[in-house]
């Protein structure tokens, strides 16, 4: 916008200083060209009373001293020519073509009008004045004069309009990116805004300034309206929060009451009194996740602590061969992470050892920033890839294993908050490989 706002500005200033600049330099050629005009006409004249002088007593002497001192000041050259068309006296290099001025003075005319003087020519113009007196026509004197000067001067002109205008576009170019800035600067600090909000930043708010007053009151409105969005959804994080936390004392008493009435069964509600419970570990793995989630929307854990990674690791490994399933590692020593990257490595695991059959292999890598946990148990399909990490997502196929559904959604919300990039890719041949991108130190 920026760009287009500044090319539709210099175009206009384009069109302005060709408005200005073209007239006035024509206006001054014109204007050079009929000032060389009745400078040369003035001597054409003079000349051709002495030629009718000169015919009147048949002396051509002075005439001819006349026109060869002027022709030799000068760099002209005058011819002089009888009512006949025959020439009688010649001064000065005379090259150009005098019949259509010959014939316009013969008929009594002087010249009137020459070629427009410009820095291209021409070179030289030529007059003709008839010689006589009254309707007595006894001659014609033509004065080819040089019209260099002329030349030089309409070209210095038209040099400094040129350079005036080149100024003036120069300078109104500048002008036009100020004027697009201060116009664009609240979308440009909107965008900025609403970028920043995109990526998680909710408390970014826009900086009304310089600008339009339309724009800068949309800025104002639109800080109301992002108010009004992270209060609601703080309103929200908080009653998700509060509700899990006051379940979860609730479910604890239910859970041991439970536990308590399990002597008191007969053999036949057994069944029934371990569907129970194990709905009831379902419950509190959910009501738990959900919590976890909030805090993770809220910003709380992932500040940008650091730890080791190895030493998370060798954890999982009893968890893993306890299942009969194979852990490789391939991370550097003394190698650190975010908290939130150590985080999703463990959700990436504890998924792993539910779905992967036993005798398989999951390989945890860390190079170049990238964390990558890889498993070769029946992975997910494009489409199931692509909504894994909404919340509550669950495969078909794997409706009965345990689990909450938040795991992803709580990686993909670490990702977000330690600025990192969550993907799902498949593993060849058959499999599911988390990869984390984490953001350059």
């Amino acid at each position: 916008m920026n760009s287009r706002l500044v090319v539709t500005f210099t175009t206009l200033i384009v069109f302005l200083v060709a408005a200005l600049a073209v007239p006035l330099g024509l206006a001054y050629a014109s204007h050079r060209t009929n000032r060389l005009l009745l400078d040369r006409r003035a001597d054409a004249t003079r000349f051709a009373e002495l030629a009718d002088q000169a015919a009147r007593e048949d002396d051509r002497t002075g005439l001819l001293s006349e026109i060869t001192r002027y022709a030799d000041l000068y760099g002209a050259a005058v011819r002089v020519r009888d009512r006949d068309g025959s020439i009688l006296l010649t001064a000065g290099s005379f090259t150009a073509d005098d019949g259509d001025a010959l014939r316009l003075a013969l008929s009594g005319r002087t010249t009137e009008d020459l070629p427009t003087i410009s820095p291209f020519g021409p070179g030289t113009v030529l007059l003709a004045e008839p010689a006589g007196r009254d309707a007595q026509l006894s001659g014609v004197v033509l004065l080819q004069a040089p019209a260099g000067r002329a030349r030089l001067e309409v070209t210095l002109v038209w040099a400094a309009l040129a350079l005036g205008a080149l100024l003036m576009l120069g300078v109104s170019t500048v002008a036009a990116r100020r004027l697009a800035r201060w116009i664009l600067r609240p979308v440009t600090e909107l965008d900025r805004t609403t970028r920043a909000i995109a990526q998680g930043r909710m408390d970014a708010r826009a900086h009304p300034g310089a600008g339009p007053s339309e724009l800068r009151r949309l800025e104002e409105r639109f800080n109301a309206m992002a108010d009004a969005v992270a209060g609601a959804m703080e309103r929200q994080r908080a009653f998700v929060a509060d509700a899990s936390h006051e379940l979860r004392t609730p479910l604890t008493v239910l859970s041991l009451r439970l536990e308590n009435l399990e002597p008191h069964l007969r053999a036949e509600g057994t069944a029934e009194f371990e569907e129970a419970m194990a709905e009831l570990d379902r419950l509190a793995l959910l009501v738990e996740d959900l919590l976890v989630l909030a805090r993770v929307e809220a910003g709380a854990g992932v500040e940008g602590k650091e730890v080791a990674l190895a030493p998370r690791l060798g954890v999982w490994r009893e968890v893993y061969a306890a299942k009969d399933v194979r852990l490789t590692t391939d991370i550097p020593e003394m190698s650190v992470v975010p908290e939130a990257a150590a985080r999703i490595a463990d959700i990436a695991l504890d998924n792993a050892q539910k779905f992967v059959p036993a005798g398989g292999t999951v390989t945890v890598t860390l190079r170049d920033g990238v964390l990558r946990v890889a498993d070769d148990g029946p992975g997910l399909s494009e489409e199931e890839r692509s909504e894994a990490q909404a919340r509550f997502w669950r495969s078909g196929a794997h409706a009965n294993v345990p689990g909450s559904g938040l795991g992803l959604a709580i990686a993909a919300e670490l990702a977000r908050a330690c600025g990192a990039t969550l993907e799902l890719l498949p593993a060849e041949p058959h499999g599911l490989v988390v990869e984390l991108r984490l953001p350059d130190p």
